[in-house]
C-alpha cells in the first residue's frame, strides 16, 4: 500500500461519515501493513486475517463505503476475495405516506479491467434516477390528494465462488399492489468480463430450446399443483378465450444468472409469466438440455 493510497484513504475519512469501529479496523490494517517488514509472514498473515474477519463483521451491518475506500480495503492481503460487494450509499425517505429504501451496491476487486468502475457507475446512476423519479411521483401524488407510494431497491448475491460473481438487483414498487423487477450481472472474476446470455451459445437456437423446456416445466408444475398458474396454453385451456397473452418464449437477452453449481438459471419478473401471487419465477436449465448449443463448458458445467 503506497503513500498515494494512504492519502486517498485519509481524504475519504474526512469526507465520508463512517462508524468508529470501521475506522479503527481499516487503520489497524494500514498499520499492520507498514510493519510487515518487521514481522514474519506467518504472524502478519494471522493478524490480517483477523482484521479482515472483523471488517467483514462491520461491513455486513450495511456501512456506506466510497469506491476509493473499497479499493484500498480490497488491496489488503486476504481481503480481495472476502470483500466483493458493499453498500456504497443508501437513499431513504419516509413521511408516513411515502417510503423509499434504495441501496446502491459497489463492487471492488475488478479495477484492473475497468469493469468494476463501469458497473459501479451504472448502479449509481440507475439508483439515483430511481430515487429522483420516486420523489417526483411523491410530489405528483401530493398534488392529486395524496396516497401511499413505496419503492424498495437492493441487491442479493446469488453466486460467489472462485470463478463467478452473480449479483441480483431488485426493485419493488408499491402503489396499491406491488411489482418486482430483478436485474442480474454475472461476472467472470478471473478474466474480469461480464457474461451475457448470447455469449454462452454458438447461435440463437438457444432461445427456442430453452423456451420449450420452460413451457413444458410450467405445464408440469400446473398439472402437479392446481394452485399454480402460468400464462401458457395447456390441454385444459386450449381453445378457450384467455384474459392473458400466452407466454411462448424467452427474450434473447432474458434475465439470467449462473448459480454456484454452474447451472444456467432463467428468471422472470413478477407478472411476466403468471399472475402476481406467483411472484418472481426462476427455472434452472439442466445442462444436458443445452449442452450441444454452448460455446464451451467454462461457465455452464455438466
Amino acid at each position: 500500500m503506497d503513500d498515494k493510497q494512504l492519502s486517498q484513504l485519509k481524504d475519504e475519512y474526512h469526507n465520508t461519515p463512517v462508524p468508529k469501529e470501521l475506522e479503527q479496523v481499516v487503520q489497524k490494517a494500514i498499520e499492520d501493513g507498514k510493519k510487515k517488514q518487521q514481522r514474519s509472514r506467518l504472524i502478519m498473515g494471522r493478524k490480517i486475517v483477523a482484521t479482515a474477519a472483523a471488517a467483514v463483521m462491520v461491513l455486513i451491518g450495511g456501512i456506506n463505503v466510497s469506491p476509493t475506500m473499497a479499493s484500498v480495503i480490497a488491496d489488503v492481503p486476504g481481503m480481495k476475495t472476502i470483500v466483493q460487494v458493499l453498500t456504497f450509499r443508501d437513499y431513504q425517505f419516509d413521511d408516513g405516506w411515502h417510503q423509499a429504501n434504495i441501496e446502491v451496491p459497489v463492487i471492488s476487486g475488478l479495477e484492473e479491467s475497468g469493469l468494476g468502475q463501469a458497473l459501479n457507475q451504472k448502479y449509481l446512476e440507475e439508483n439515483k434516477k430511481l430515487y429522483e423519479d420516486f420523489m417526483a411521483d411523491v410530489e405528483e401524488m401530493k398534488a392529486l390528494g395524496d396516497g401511499h407510494l413505496g419503492v424498495d431497491s437492493g441487491y442479493e448475491i446469488k453466486t460467489d465462488n472462485e470463478r463467478l460473481l452473480a449479483i441480483g438487483r431488485y426493485v419493488v414498487n408499491t402503489v396499491g399492489s406491488s411489482s418486482t423487477v430483478f436485474k442480474y450481472d454475472t461476472i467472470d472474476k478471473v478474466d474480469q468480463v461480464l457474461i451475457t446470455l448470447p455469449s454462452l451459445f454458438k447461435d440463437d437456437s438457444y432461445v427456442k430450446v430453452i423456451s420449450d423446456y420452460i413451457v413444458n416445466e410450467m405445464k408440469a408444475k400446473m398439472k402437479a399443483d392446481s394452485n399454480l398458474m402460468y400464462w401458457v396454453v395447456t390441454d385444459e385451456n386450449k381453445g378457450e378465450e384467455n384474459y392473458f397473452e400466452p407466454y411462448t418464449q424467452i427474450n434473447p437477452e432474458q434475465s439470467f444468472y449462473i448459480n454456484s453449481d454452474y447451472k444456467l438459471v432463467i428468471s422472470f419478473d413478477k407478472y411476466e409469466v403468471g399472475p402476481g401471487f406467483m411472484g418472481i419465477q426462476e427455472f434452472v436449465i439442466p445442462t444436458e438440455v443445452i449442452a450441444d448449443l454452448l460455446v464451451s463448458n467454462e461457465y455452464i458445467k455438466p
